[in-house]
């Protein structure tokens, strides 16, 4: 299994630096943000000469850009916020190929109009499920007009903060340009932490076959997710991993959710872990 992580981890005064960081971790794929680059998450505009540049880079060091992240809130309460965010999404599926990449991450969106990965009561309401249905129906749209895939996340904070939402959305769309990003910590909480592994489980029996990108984040035993090295919260990676081999997931599985200075440990588990489930599978 390939890994990659978020470039974002490198925190540096240019992209060529923060580049050179992720390939010192021995490294050949990202999901990238154009922050490291200088830029805002989604621009008002991007250039060509901005985006080959960006690509240049990548390419001097054999880097591939898995997926970049397009995140904004789609159901803000302020409609004038969404449809600018919208608006720059769309620059963004614009240029994504010249970058090189085919996909870009989102989410589903909360009614809190000031934190993006803070739940809102609202979330739950069916004219927020309406909304959101229609913001993520403007994206599948975009998806077809410049050929790129948009994969959501389920998340705790968002409206689709579940799998059994992701089927929801999924069935309702019917678009082969929007798939599920899964990342097992966010579809956990204090509440079902207990059966975390049937949670993951139920997930991939739900939205497997739909799954086009995957993460790799940790989460403590009493569900708080994240600024933790992979390997040393509550997760069970190896139940993670298998259920990837077993829909056949080809791509890397992006990590993040730690510090720079916990980059190398995280890595060095998922390496280990990797090696480990390997001989199990050769052994069977």
């Amino acid at each position: 299994m390939d890994f990659g992580i978020f470039t974002k981890t490198f925190v540096r005064p240019s992209l060529a630096q923060a580049l050179d960081a992720v390939v010192e971790r021995g490294l050949q794929h990202i999901q990238f943000n154009l922050s490291s680059a200088g830029l805002a998450t989604l621009p008002a505009e991007l250039r060509d000469v901005q985006c080959a540049a960006i690509h240049e880079e990548l390419q001097k060091r054999s880097l591939a850009m898995t997926a970049i992240s397009g995140t904004f809130n789609i159901i803000h309460p302020d409609p004038r916020a969404r449809a600018q965010g919208l608006e720059r999404l769309r620059v963004l599926a614009g240029a994504s190929k010249a970058l090189g990449t085919d996909m870009i991450t989102v989410s589903t969106g909360t009614r809190d109009p000031e934190d993006l990965w803070r739940w809102h009561p609202a979330n739950d309401s069916p004219a927020t499920w309406r909304d959101m249905l229609a913001s993520m129906e403007q994206i599948a749209r975009m998806g077809e007009d410049y050929g790129v895939r948009f994969a959501f996340e389920p998340e705790q904070a968002n409206v689709v903060n579940s799998a059994r939402k992701a089927r929801e959305l999924l069935d309702a769309l019917r678009s082969r340009y929007v798939g599920v990003l899964i990342d097992p910590a966010n579809l956990l909480n204090p509440a079902n932490m207990r059966i975390a592994g049937d949670v993951l489980t139920e997930a991939f029996a739900l939205v497997g076959g739909d799954i086009i990108l995957a993460h790799a984040k940790d989460i403590s035993p009493t569900g708080l997710v994240g600024n933790l090295a992979l390997g040393k919260g509550a997760l069970d990676f190896a139940h993670y991993f298998r259920l990837l081999k077993r829909i056949g997931y080809g791509l890397p599985v992006i990590a993040h959710g730690f510090s720079e200075a916990q980059a190398a440990d995280s890595l060095s588990y998922l390496y280990r872990l990797d090696a480990v489930l390997t001989v199990q599978r050769a052994a069977e």
